[in-house]
């Protein structure tokens, strides 16, 4: 297994999770993230990615929300557990990130070069 994806998978577990409101996809956009991350998706044709760019949507969002839920970026994961990407709705986790685990995952952003989703 290579380093960044065991790395990603560390940062994964340490992110807590919450309920989001029913159908909002409010936080989902075009974000950037890391090839290994990328490696993840689902490939989307050029035409699928223009048109989710002109909507200014992630090209992952589906009419039920997000397609790729269970394989989602880390910056998609970190929406509503910080106090710098809030939820819009209000919602968030019983305890918030660790500000070290949430430090750590944006040196992982800035340190791997992020291609957009």
């Amino acid at each position: 297994m290579s380093c960044n994806r065991e790395t990603v998978r560390s940062l994964r577990r340490q992110i807590p999770t919450f309920e989001c409101v029913p159908g909002c996809h409010d936080c989902c956009g075009p974000v950037t993230t890391s090839p290994e991350e990328m490696s993840r998706l689902p490939r989307k044709s050029a035409a699928e990615q223009e048109a989710a760019l002109e909507q200014l949507n992630c090209v992952h969002l589906g009419p039920q929300g997000c397609t790729v839920y269970d394989e989602r970026p880390l910056i998609c994961r970190l929406f509503g557990t910080t106090p710098r990407l809030p939820c819009p709705n209000g919602r968030r986790p019983v305890e918030m990130i660790h500000p070290r685990v949430e430090k750590q995952i944006h040196q992982y952003m800035i340190a791997h070069r992020q291609v957009l989703v």
